[in-house]
């Protein structure tokens, strides 16, 4: 993970992750720290943050925890608010909390249609609307939105995250648009399947499941965490000082083989 950090390339800085207690945004959080900024993980359950918090505390970083349910738009105001307060600032978000499963369209339940959206898309704003208050206020700041590629091409068992995705995806090119002149960029991450415990649960939970995915990626492996924070890593530094509205595809090629979770032989 730290072959290409520079120790003090985010020094004095701080970033605030959502779902920072496992994969994708415990990597995202590792690597802010590695070069040197400080992080605040957030998320619905302590444990999982208190570990992300010990793991980079061990390798020399700074890092905090605040517990903060992202659909609930008061508690993220007051979150956020607590962040910028202690530390004085916040430089990045990155809203990677998110919720998915595979279902078949028609035996979504309105419930778990309203889960996902409740999670992804508008927490996603309620996130990226507090952190903009104090980041416009200063005219600077870079805010990273964790999507998928079936966000613009679709997939079959994917309608709710899909939907909340490509949501997420306008929102970003508008409001990138809209801050643009005020010093705040705002990009997508769009990683292909990636090697966590969540995504194996969800979306590969057997192995012959997990061979169909694995089928499906010209680059003929999953993803890590690490290279996703890597990409990251890129998109919420100064080296993407003039890149914002725009998608960083993390995913072997995997959407461009048109064959998202099945396998390229079987649309041959």
């Amino acid at each position: 993970m730290t072959h290409h950090v520079q120790p003090d390339e985010f020094s004095g800085r701080t970033a605030l992750v959502t779902g920072g207690g496992s994969g994708i945004g415990r990597a995202i959080a590792q690597r802010w720290s590695a070069g040197g900024g400080h992080v605040t993980v957030l998320g619905r359950r302590e444990e999982p943050l208190r570990e992300t918090v010990k793991l980079i505390e061990a390798a020399g970083g700074e890092a905090d925890a605040v517990a903060c349910d992202v659909r609930d738009a008061t508690a993220v105001d007051a979150a956020v608010d607590q962040v910028a307060a202690r530390h004085g600032r916040l430089d990045v978000l990155v809203n990677n909390a998110a919720g998915n499963f595979v279902v078949p369209g028609e035996q979504l339940s309105p419930g778990g249609w309203k889960a996902v959206v409740d999670i992804v898309l508008n927490g996603t704003f309620h996130c990226t609307r507090a952190a903009a208050r104090h980041m416009l206020a200063h005219e600077r700041g870079a805010i990273l939105n964790v999507i998928a590629g079936y966000a613009w091409h679709g997939h079959p068992g994917t309608v709710h995250s899909a939907a909340a995705k490509g949501g997420v995806l306008a929102m970003t090119r508008t409001l990138a648009v809209e801050w643009a002149a005020r010093g705040v960029r705002v990009n997508c991450i769009a990683p292909g399947p990636t090697e966590t415990e969540g995504a194996a649960a969800a979306l590969w939970p057997d192995q012959a499941a997990r061979d169909r995915v694995l089928g499906s990626v010209p680059a003929g492996r999953f993803t890590t965490p690490d290279e996703v924070a890597e990409s990251a890593a890129f998109l919420i530094s100064d080296r993407a000082a003039y890149i914002t509205g725009d998608v960083l595809v993390v995913d072997g090629g995997q959407w461009l083989g048109k064959s998202v979770y099945t396998s390229a032989q079987d649309t041959a």
